[in-house]
């Protein structure tokens, strides 16, 4: 259920509060662009600084205008388990269609304690279960080895695998039967090759029909037409990972008109040479971008 381009969104703000004015215009941009899934309130959704009640909110809101078309995926990782389960649980009884819960950050846990928390997380409830490792945020990589360890759980169905190493991805093929999913826009393509089946995509906020045809065409064996949609796209993927995510999506998006460019801290607006990035990879791949989107000036 959760093959082809799933989005990991950003969540809008306004002053400070959640804007579900500008989280409807994205959604619906989204679902218009033929994204196949949505992953709410992950690291691109600046998850870590958003309260239990916005979450609450958001999840209900993105269900509802979502009304069933694609899987609304809630991301409720943390470094402690209990939270973790807490967060799950809701997730359930909003009834979202599955959890996104990524490897603990910060205690570093060993492949013992990360099998516990995974099994602890999944027994609490009846969702379909996304494992997420991307240990350039955590600290700490989920080996394949522990990933067979859980394969078994009904409801650990697929991994997020965002590493950055094919050898790995290669690897949790071999030695799991869960759903393989790319972690990073810019191995889409190559993932596929060795047996993904889509990717929880950030350049998808801004590009879903571009990141669609490529993973249709991936996906059909269409291996020329899809190196030409990762080419032209390659140049956005390099530029929305400059600063730290979702800073220059946040920022693409509000060049384009959909939401304010407005981050928590501790993120920032990215610097004005980012800004310049982006909107020269926004316009190679004709991205609609407002007539004023311009870099702002720094004092």
């Amino acid at each position: 259920m959760f093959d082809g381009l799933t989005v990991a969104m950003v969540t809008p703000f306004q002053g400070g509060a959640l804007d579900l004015e500008a989280t409807a215009r994205l959604v619906d941009g989204l679902l218009e662009g033929g994204v196949e899934g949505l992953v709410v309130s992950g690291s691109t959704g600046e998850a870590a600084t958003c309260t239990l009640d916005e979450r609450r909110t958001l999840w209900r809101f993105v269900r509802e205008r979502v009304a069933g078309r694609v899987p609304v995926v809630a991301g409720t990782g943390t470094n402690s388990t209990a939270e973790s389960i807490t967060i799950t649980r809701l997730a359930e009884e909003i009834g979202l269609d599955g959890a996104m819960v990524v490897t603990p950050f910060y205690n570093k846990p060993t492949p013992r304690g990360q099998v516990a928390h995974f099994t602890a997380v999944a027994k609490s409830t009846r969702l379909p279960i996304i494992l997420y490792n991307v240990p350039g945020r955590t600290g700490t990589n989920t080996l394949p080895e522990t990933l067979a360890q859980v394969q078994d759980l009904p409801n650990i169905v697929a991994v997020k695998e965002a590493s950055g190493s094919l050898d790995q991805a290669s690897a949790v093929r071999a030695r799991t039967g869960l759903t393989l999913l790319s972690g990073d826009d810019s191995l889409t393509l190559p993932m596929i090759a060795v047996g993904a089946t889509g990717v929880v995509s950030v350049a998808g906020n801004a590009a879903p029909r571009q990141m669609r045809a490529l993973c249709d065409h991936a996906r059909a064996g269409r291996m020329r037409e899809a190196e030409a949609e990762h080419r032209r796209l390659m140049p956005l993927f390099k530029a929305l990972f400059v600063e730290s995510n979702p800073g220059p999506v946040k920022y693409l998006l509000s060049a384009m008109g959909i939401l304010r460019n407005e981050l928590r801290l501790p993120l920032v607006p990215v610097e004005p040479a980012t800004e310049q990035a982006v909107l020269a990879a926004a316009r190679a791949v004709g991205l609609p971008l407002a007539p004023e989107a311009q870099p702002a000036a720094r004092a």
